[in-house]
């Protein structure tokens, strides 16, 4: 009997000490434990901008390409108003000469026309004085011919003579329109020669390079001694920026995201150059001739900047970034909050439980989150906005959404539309949201693999149900 009730004192310490070490387990791990399990963040209000990033080059407003009309050799340089030789960053007036070319051999084609224009011109002085005696032959076989009809053949002015009469009369008349043809001839022909001659001191004018318009030189292209040749296409000697006080960045963007530009969106854009310096701008306009790189296709936006203090050079690399649409005292959760849901049941408290958003906790809020958490600031994504948007900016889409917050030790769901994100957080909207509360982000401690997804959402990620038997 003693020995029996040993056994039934033994079994029942067992099982309560069995028990009790259940209870401890589970409650530790769903309870007090959580305490620590949790990472959080403050539900705040902010302003909040969404952005599309963007890589352009900084490019002066206007260039002039100032090219040779004639073939020679480069002699020398020109001198700009500060009084050096022409060159990189040299200054230039309408009419600065930036080169000269040998003129020699277009010289000697200026002379022989000069000469060839005197000649037609003798040629023409000599066919008008033919064309007077002609003339004067013409008037004195008119009156012989004329004494001739009177007379007739007869005694007095036999057959012979009037028929003499008659043809150098009519030999004169024909000689006077040669005549007036040969001077007509010799006046087209000293046009000809003046035309030869304009030619040809034009081309010994274009040996002078000058400048159409004033600027700056950007580029020099040709050295002294060099040869350029014009055949069918002016070669390229200088490139002269009209007004670098006035620049504007050629940005690339994705065809994702060409749909949130606009003319006069606000841009502000930083260069290598100067770090730590942000540059503003305004958008121009975007060109429609868009260009398709491995099968992604890109539009270059024209964004007009103010570079009157001189800092921005051509050329440099921009990193721009078009101003989407702003929100003024939205509310704020990371955007890790969207992303993050219980890896166990036994996290979500009572009250949790029985939430229409719980049935999504496990595996939806995570899937929600990738539309409320979209990226803004690479050019690449689509725009994500919001229909309370300012007037001048695109009307954006609302997406639903769960977050968690922290209910004693445990989680609750709160279900809340989406709107804009900045890449870090997104703007959610909920009557249940209050300022101040806690969003669970991520787990710590024993739920390490969940507060690495939080931080790193393209880590290799565990399948939810073997978290359960970790």
């Amino acid at each position: 009997m003693k020995l029996l009730l040993k056994i039934v004192v033994i079994a029942l310490v067992v099982g309560g000490l069995a028990y009790g070490a259940r209870e401890y387990y589970f409650r530790g791990r769903a309870g007090a434990g959580n305490a620590l399990a949790f990472r959080t963040a403050e539900l705040k209000r902010g302003d909040l901008v969404a952005t599309i990033s963007a890589t352009g080059t900084v490019e002066p407003e206007e260039v002039i390409d100032v090219g040779a009309q004639v073939a020679g050799q480069i002699l020398k340089f020109g001198i700009d108003p500060n009084g050096k030789s022409v060159d990189y960053g040299s200054p230039v007036e309408i009419g600065t000469i930036l080169a000269e070319i040998d003129p020699s051999l277009y010289q000697s084609d200026v002379d022989q026309a000069t000469a060839t224009l005197e000649q037609s011109k003798a040629s023409l002085a000599r066919a008008q004085a033919d064309l007077g005696q002609m003339k004067a032959r013409f008037d004195q076989s008119t009156r012989d011919w004329n004494r001739a009809q009177k007379l007739g053949p007869s005694d007095a002015l036999s057959q012979t003579d009037y028929d003499a009469y008659e043809a150098a009369y009519e030999i004169a008349k024909a000689n006077v329109g040669v005549g007036e043809a040969s001077v007509v001839q010799a006046d087209k022909g000293v046009a000809q020669a003046q035309a030869t001659l304009s030619r040809v001191v034009r081309n010994l004018g274009y040996t002078t390079i000058k400048s159409p318009v004033k600027g700056v030189i950007i580029d020099r292209r040709v050295n002294i001694g060099q040869t350029v040749v014009s055949s069918l296409n002016a070669p390229s000697l200088f490139l002269i920026a009209k007004d670098l006080t006035k620049m504007q960045v050629w940005a690339s963007v994705n065809e994702a995201d060409i749909g949130s530009i606009r003319a006069g969106q606000p841009v502000t854009f930083t260069v290598d150059a100067f770090p730590g310096r942000t540059f503003e701008g305004t958008v121009g306009k975007v060109r429609l001739n868009a260009t398709m790189t491995q099968n992604v296709v890109t539009y270059t936006v024209e964004i007009l900047t103010d570079n009157s203090d001189g800092a921005l050079l051509p050329y440099l690399t921009a990193n721009v970034t078009f101003n989407v649409a702003k929100r003024e005292n939205a509310m704020l959760v990371p955007n890790a909050a969207l992303r993050w849901s219980p890896s166990s049941p036994d996290l979500i408290s009572p009250e949790g439980r029985r939430s229409p958003a719980a049935g999504d906790g496990a595996g939806a809020p995570g899937a929600m989150a990738g539309g409320g958490e979209r990226r803004r600031h690479s050019s690449s994504d689509s725009p994500t906005t919001n229909p309370t948007g300012s007037n001048d900016a695109p009307k954006h889409a609302v997406r639903a959404g769960t977050i968690w917050v922290t209910d004693g030790d445990l989680a609750k769901p709160i279900r809340v539309r989406t709107g804009l994100s900045d890449g870090s957080n997104t703007e959610v909207m909920s009557q249940d949201l209050k300022e101040g509360m806690s969003v669970i982000i991520g787990e710590a401690g024993s739920a390490g693999a969940g507060a690495d997804e939080s931080k790193n959402p393209f880590a290799p990620q565990m399948p939810r149900g073997s978290r359960r038997g970790m």
